[in-house]
């Protein structure tokens, strides 16, 4: 039997699987997350989070480091060539043979994909927006916060919508429903003070951050269900830069054909009440569709799924199997 362990390795956890070659996922660790980028141990760190990891599915299978056929792993952070090398050169040295490394956002778009070839738009803990076309070239766009303009992920939407209470409370401009959303729900009256108060967790506390991270997304797809003007322009302003990064992929690749497959993950397309925002979203694309059909996929499977896709359908490839 031959074995394959996929990782996919987030800002917020990181998922470490263990593979036959019939796809078969036969154990799995879950563990924190491994984005360099977001440690204090920076790659020395992410590397031991996932080593760690490793060590244990092989340990409770019983097999060692030489008996996995191929490593690949996706990882979030991962989006220059330097970092690629700095990370691979310290897996090597702890022992792992025959990896690839790529950013998670290819995996997570071979996770959806149905024929191997399309497109991945992820908007989790960040953004980014993969390719894989006909002649087997790959793209990533976005992934570089804001020098790429990302928006869509978690910590924007969070950001944007803190920013239109703040217009709400300290401008006096642009009355929100999610004022009176979120201080209900923090239990507190609505008032510069208060509103200021909540950078603090914004900015150093990170447990109460990230609650508050999640009451603003939560704020935020209320109100826009609700028909709030305010986080309509918010949602806005991702539909069209979420098009503007798909389509971006239909000029730089190529897609012979007529059909286009588009995979939608992450949080924010994937856990959340977000049918107002897709149906913008997809609005927009097909105004810049290039004379392409975009079929939309909300990706089922676990991210990881993507790595033993891509391992056997290089691994049948090259045996000259379909």
């Amino acid at each position: 039997m031959a074995y394959y362990i996929g990782v996919d390795g987030g800002g917020t956890k990181s998922i470490i699987a263990l593979f036959d070659e019939n796809k078969t996922m036969i154990d799995y660790v879950r563990t924190t997350g491994s984005n360099h980028e977001t440690l204090s141990g920076t790659f020395e760190e992410a590397v031991s989070v996932i080593m760690t990891a490793i060590d244990e599915v092989l340990e409770k299978n019983n097999l060692k480091y030489d008996d996995i056929t191929e490593y690949l792993m996706g990882l979030a952070g991962v989006d220059h060539p330097f970092q690629h090398d700095i990370l691979f050169d310290l897996f090597t040295k702890a022992g792992l043979k025959n990896l690839r490394i790529y950013n998670d956002g290819f995996i997570i778009t071979k996770a959806g994909l149905k024929n191997g070839t399309g497109i991945g738009y992820n908007c989790g803990t960040g953004t980014c927006c993969n390719s894989f076309d006909d002649d087997g070239n790959m793209l990533q766009i976005g992934g570089f916060a804001e020098l790429s303009g990302d928006m869509g992920n978690g910590h924007w939407l969070a950001m944007m919508t803190y920013r239109a209470i703040y217009d709400d409370v300290c401008l006096a401009t642009n009355k929100t429903s999610m004022t009176t959303a979120l201080f209900e729900k923090i239990g507190m009256t609505p008032s510069r003070e208060t509103v200021l108060s909540l950078i603090e967790y914004l900015g150093d506390d990170e447990e109460k951050g990230e609650e508050l991270i999640r009451m603003l997304i939560d704020v935020f797809f209320d109100a826009l269900n609700s028909g709030d003007r305010a986080a309509e322009n918010i949602c806005e302003m991702m539909a069209v830069r979420g098009a503007e990064y798909i389509t971006a992929h239909l000029r730089k690749q190529k897609f012979e054909s007529d059909i286009v497959d588009v995979v939608l993950s992450g949080s924010i397309h994937v856990k959340l009440p977000c049918e107002r925002y897709l149906e913008r979203l997809e609005n927009e694309c097909r105004k810049r569709d290039e004379g392409k059909i975009l079929n939309f996929i909300i990706l089922k499977d676990w991210p990881v799924m993507g790595c033993i896709n891509w391992m056997l359908e290089e691994s049948d490839s090259k045996e000259g199997r379909k």
